[in-house]
């Protein structure tokens, strides 16, 4: 669907009060237009009345105009390089042709710490442009409650591995 009617749609979504329906259209729209800023700031505003104040500045990130604590906001909640470079959802160089000067230097500034952090060259389209260098694991349970929790699903799995085994036993005595 073209951008112009599936804007229009989310304006009657808005004025419906569909809000989630209006957020997933932005999101859509972001993901299929990844250069054209009026779906971005419209998702920001979204997020704006949802009083989430992170994702907004996700979404405003590449605008000069942007709001310093939503951008504050968000950068800590994707706090690495890596994790912001794909937060902004792009795809493609960041051709100053296509772009406005200054998100074409976000982007390239973004890419380049990531760059740095991985410890190879990254790019927008499969973000690893090369092997990044081993180091600790973001998806390992960090907290008390997910390492817990963690001990709690394998002592689980090893007690029905052992069930299952006495039963198989038992089956063929």
């Amino acid at each position: 669907m073209p951008l112009n009617d599936t804007l229009a749609r989310v304006d009657a979504d808005l004025a419906a009060g569909r809000i989630p329906v209006a957020r997933q259209r932005l999101r859509g729209l972001v993901s299929s237009y990844p250069h054209e800023p009026e779906p971005r700031r419209r998702l920001a505003a979204v997020h704006r009345l949802y009083g989430d104040p992170a994702e907004a500045g996700r979404w405003m990130y590449l605008e000069e105009d942007r709001v310093p604590e939503e951008t504050a906001a968000f950068e800590k909640r994707y706090a690495t390089p890596l994790r912001r470079m794909t937060a902004v959802a792009w795809r493609d160089p960041e051709s100053p042709e296509e772009v406005p000067a200054f998100a074409a230097r976000q982007l390239t500034a973004l890419r380049t710490a990531a760059s740095d952090e991985a410890g190879c060259p990254l790019d927008w389209d499969g973000l690893p442009a090369g092997r990044p260098k081993p180091g600790p694991r973001e998806d390992l349970p960090t907290t008390v409650g997910e390492r817990a929790a963690a001990v709690g699903c394998a002592v689980a799995v090893i007690a029905f591995l052992a069930i299952w085994v006495n039963g198989l036993i038992d089956l063929f005595d």
